[in-house]
């Protein structure tokens, strides 16, 4: 416990499944936590559950596609707890599904939107405040996905997390001398809404869990601790890392 004591963490797509998850483990080890997402009720439920469990977070809801919304995350960090040291860009959708002859155009960019532009978006204003402090860990939620293991119907997801692999090399490599670390980790499939709304049956998800070497999804709390990890001081020569987290997908196919 207490491995992020006196620090300061953003945590976008935090309304849900492993944002959520990872806020709340985020305060559980002592960090102040500013969430982040587009429903101010879940939002301001996940900081009251934060709150009576004795840890410190507030809310600023918003579009993570917006760049005032990401300065208004960094703003509401430096002023309320006075710094930034960990930034988790976790935002991210789906988008446009299907054969790729058919995706729309507004489809394949909005997926490119919010997964990928978002994030450098994010990264380009938290970096700012952690360099002027010394330094700090931001890290994005990518996925096997379009990385070591492709699945047809799902090209505007690939591509947008495979580019924030490229995103976290060009990152770590610029920003390592001013001592900012910038991390991925890229997880199998795991159990939260979006899985259960794109497997909406008990054969889907059977055969999407056979995939892996573990024969099972994760849980959001599996991925959270392995964000807390390149979040710690315990990873504080890790960087510009794509960190797979996936159950051993990248290896069977069976």
């Amino acid at each position: 416990m207490n491995r992020l004591n006196n620090k300061v963490a953003i945590v976008t797509g935090a309304s849900s499944g492993i944002g959520r998850v990872t806020a709340k483990l985020f305060a559980a080890e002592g960090a102040k936590v500013v969430v982040g997402a587009r429903r101010e009720r879940e939002l301001d439920s996940l900081v009251a559950e934060i709150k009576a469990e004795g840890g410190d977070a507030i809310a600023v809801a918003g579009d993570v596609r917006s760049e005032d919304y990401h300065k208004a995350l960094v703003a509401a960090a430096v002023t309320h707890y006075g710094k930034l040291d960990i930034a988790f860009n976790n935002a991210g959708i789906i988008g446009e599904a299907g054969p790729s002859t058919g995706v729309s155009e507004a489809g394949f960019s909005e997926a490119l939107d919010v997964n990928l532009t978002a994030s450098f978006l994010a990264a380009k204003h938290q970096i700012g405040a952690m360099a002027g402090n010394g330094g700090g860990s931001v890290i994005f939620t990518s996925t096997f996905v379009g990385y070591s293991f492709a699945f047809p119907g799902v090209a505007a997801y690939a591509a947008s997390k495979s580019g924030l692999i490229g995103l976290t090399q060009a990152l770590a490599a610029e920003f390592g001398p001013q001592g900012v670390r910038i991390n991925a980790v890229l997880p199998g499939a795991v159990d939260t809404d979006m899985y259960r709304d794109m497997n909406d049956t008990a054969e889907k998800q059977a055969a999407l869990s056979s995939m892996h070497a573990l024969k099972r999804v994760a849980t959001p709390d599996e991925i959270a601790r392995s964000v807390l990890y390149l979040a710690s001081d315990d990873a504080s020569f890790v960087t510009g890392t794509a960190s797979l987290v996936d159950g051993g997908i990248s290896i069977t196919r069976s």
